[in-house]
C-alpha cells in the first residue's frame, strides 16, 4: 500500500515539523500494535503495510482525534477502496487502544487486473541490474507476489531441478514451480557469486523491492516518453503469468493452483482478461534442430507437424514474440549485463 499524495495544501516547514514531532509521539504505539498483531499470526506483509498506513494518517492529522482522522480521510481524492484501507488499519489501532471509532462506509470495489504486454515488461527487464531481471523475471515466469520474492530463500530453491518451492503469501496454498532455462542460469550464477546461508533471503525485502521498481520504471517512462509504462504496477507482472497461463492451456485449476489461490473466485477473474477472437492470427516459425526447437516451446510456440524435414510452430498473435535470432540477441545482452554490472 503506497501512501498517495495528500489533496490538502502543502504545509509550510513549521507544520511539517510539528508533524514529524507527531509521529513521533506515536510511532512506539503504533509498533506495540504491529507486535501485538504479529503475535496474533498477522503476516509480515499486513503488518508492514499497517505500520505504513498509519505512520501517513498520524502525519496529516491529530491521530487519536477520530474527527480529524475521519476528515483527512473523506477530503482525500482517492478510491474509496484505498479509503476503506486507511480506515481498517487505523480501526485497528483503535480497538487496540480501546478509542471508539465508528467506521464510514467506504465501498472496496474490485477492478479488473491490469495485463501489460510482453513488450512493455522486457523495456522494464531492459533497464533493471542483473539482482532485479531476476527479481522480475520470477514475478512474469512464476507469478511470485512481491512479498513471495522478499521471503526467498536459498532453501526454497532446487538449483539442480530448476524448482522453487514457495509458501504463498495471504495464507494461499503453498507451490512449487518450475523455473525457465534462462532464468534458472541467471539465478544459480546469481546465488553462486554470493555465500547465502540455507535459511538467508536472496533479495531485499518485499516493501524495498517494490520501491526499486517504482523508481526504475518512473525513470524508464521519463527517459522514452512512454505515460503506459506508469501504469504498469510489479504486481500485474504476476497477472501477466496467470493470464498467459491460462491462454496457453485454458485449465482454469492449474492457474489457481500456480498462483496459490486457495478460493477458485480469485483465479476466474483471469478469464475475462483473454479475448479469444473468432478468427484467431498466429505467429509462425520454423525449427530445424532439437535446440531451435526447445527455445521456440519455451517461447510459448506450439508444435504443429513437420514438414519436408522442418518442424513448424505457432503462437497466438496476443504476445509480442520474439525471433530465434532476437532471443540468441536478448540472451547475450543478460549475459553481457551479468559479466558487467557490479551495482546491483
Amino acid at each position: 500500500m503506497n501512501p498517495q499524495r495528500s489533496s490538502c495544501v502543502a504545509p509550510n516547514a513549521a507544520t511539517h515539523s510539528e508533524n514529524t514531532h507527531r509521529l513521533s509521539d506515536f510511532r512506539g504505539k503504533i509498533l506495540k500494535l504491529a507486535f501485538e498483531l504479529r503475535n496474533r499470526g498477522y503476516s509480515e506483509a499486513y503488518l508492514s503495510t499497517l505500520i505504513r498506513a498509519l505512520n501517513f494518517i498520524a502525519l496529516r492529522a491529530e491521530f487519536e482525534n477520530t474527527g480529524s482522522v475521519l476528515e483527512f480521510v473523506a477530503r482525500g481524492k482517492w478510491r474509496d477502496s484505498y479509503k476503506a484501507n486507511l480506515c481498517d488499519f487505523y480501526n485497528q489501532y483503535c480497538k487496540f487502544y480501546g478509542i471508539s471509532f465508528l467506521k464510514p462506509r467506504y465501498v472496496k470495489v474490485n477492478k479488473i487486473p491490469r495485463v501489460p504486454t510482453e513488450e512493455k515488461i522486457n523495456l522494464i527487464l531492459g533497464h533493471a541490474s542483473q539482482k532485479y531481471v531476476i527479481v522480475y523475471k520470477l514475478a512474469m515466469e512464476c507469478g511470485l507476489r512481491p512479498v513471495e520474492l522478499g521471503s526467498l530463500t536459498l532453501d526454497d530453491i532446487d538449483l539442480d531441478k530448476g524448482v522453487i518451492s514457495i509458501v504463498s503469501a495471504k495464507h494461499g496454498n503453498p507451490r512449487m514451480l518450475k523455473l525457465k532455462e534462462e532464468t534458472h542460469a541467471l539465478l544459480t550464477n546469481y546465488v553462486k557469486k554470493r555465500k547465502f546461508g540455507i535459511n538467508e533471503r536472496i533479495f531485499p525485502s518485499g516493501a524495498v523491492i517494490s520501491n526499486t521498481y517504482e523508481r526504475l520504471k518512473a525513470s524508464i517512462a521519463k527517459k522514452l516518453n512512454d505515460p503506459e509504462l506508469k501504469k504498469i504496477r510489479l504486481y500485474d507482472l504476476r497477472h501477466f503469468y496467470a493470464t498467459m497461463l491460462y491462454y496457453r492451456t485454458k485449465d482454469i485449476l492449474l492457474v489457481k493452483e500456480k498462483l496459490g489461490h486457495k478460493n477458485i473466485n480469485n483465479t476466474l477473474i483471469y478469464t475475462h482478461l483473454v479475448n479469444f477472437n473468432d478468427k484467431e492470427e498466429y505467429y509462425s516459425a520454423t525449427a530445424n534442430t532439437v535446440d531451435e526447437a526447445a527455445k521456440l516451446i519455451e517461447q510459448s510456440f506450439d508444435y504443429v507437424c513437420d514438414l519436408d524435414g522442418v518442424k513448424l510452430f505457432r503462437k497466438r498473435k496476443w504476445q509480442k514474440s520474439l525471433s530465434i535470432c532476437e532471443w540468441q540477441h536478448r540472451c547475450m545482452f543478460i549475459t553481457l549485463l551479468s559479466q558487467t554490472t557490479t551495482n546491483d
